[in-house]
């Protein structure tokens, strides 16, 4: 039977509609001898399972299509529905963590008053304290000596009074000297009612010493009150006074203890600061 035409090859089936194509370069598919001659090549199509007829010579596909299905998860991507979805959990997460956020700064917020008065009341007591420790040691505390006394100051207002007084050698960080400062310097506290505790100060070697007023520097407005805490060794037992305590001849004792009394609105605080006794074997420089 010759080849005169492809319905006779493929047995007068009917051509299918849309059935892939592919061209041939070379390779299996048909007869050698048909390619050869340039004749028709026939294959079977396994998709439609039906027989291909290609007016040029053909071959099958490298890669032949998967079946109906196959790889469809590979190929797969977010619906509409999931995207929304996604955004509106990551909206309600932000909208969770500012909420969070925002109520702790709040709360912080609210103490912030009470935290920072807190804080001043603690400075001002550590710096007495250091100030107070320091008269107590050598240079400053000599044998012999009481460091930390009471003495008569006359301050800028004119009138004498009794103050807790010590001596600094090497000045303190609050002093604003006029010029180079100077050594030697003796303190007194003071506690007013409108300014607060004020540290007075003067160095013994200025020239002025005896005749002008000593210099003062505000530690700190907040403080309203100053008082004294005494111990009564017979009865064993502490006292407060809000005046220095006198001896039978008269004359103001020495406390033991300095209670600060600090104000701020209506926030009260108390301290207090204990006054360093010097040691019996302090060494003579």
């Amino acid at each position: 039977m010759s080849l005169s035409s492809p319905r006779e090859r493929i047995g007068g089936w009917p051509r299918a509609v849309g059935v892939r194509r592919a061209t041939f370069l070379g390779g299996s598919g048909g007869s050698p001898r048909a390619q050869r001659r340039g004749a028709p090549a026939i294959l079977p199509d396994s998709g439609s399972r039906r027989w291909e007829t290609c007016a040029t010579p053909c071959r099958r596909p490298a890669n032949p299509p998967s079946p109906a299905g196959a790889g469809a998860c590979g190929r797969h991507g977010f619906t509409l529905l999931e995207i929304l979805l996604a955004l509106a959990l990551v909206a309600l997460l932000l909208v969770a963590m500012n909420t969070f956020i925002y109520s702790m700064a709040e709360l912080w917020g609210q103490r912030t008053d009470v935290r920072l008065f807190d804080q001043h009341v603690r400075a001002v007591t550590r710096f007495l304290d250091n100030e107070l420790r320091a008269s107590a040691l050598p240079p400053a505390a000599r044998a012999g000596s009481t460091p930390i006394a009471l003495q008569e100051i006359r301050p800028q207002n004119g009138l004498m009074e009794k103050m807790l007084t010590f001596e600094r050698p090497a000045g303190s960080r609050l002093f604003n000297w006029p010029e180079r400062a100077l050594p030697e310097v003796i303190c007194s506290f003071q506690a007013r009612p409108n300014d607060g505790l004020v540290l007075l100060w003067h160095s013994r070697l200025e020239k002025n010493f005896e005749s002008d007023p000593p210099r003062e520097t505000v530690v700190t407005p907040l403080v309203s009150g100053l008082a004294y805490d005494y111990y009564d060794t017979d009865s064993k037992r502490w006292s407060t006074e809000s005046t220095l305590k006198m001896d039978p001849q008269g004359q103001p004792l020495t406390p033991q203890r300095l209670r600060l009394k600090f104000t701020y609105g209506k926030l009260t605080r108390e301290s207090v600061v204990t006054l360093p006794v010097p040691g019996q074997g302090l060494p003579v420089f």
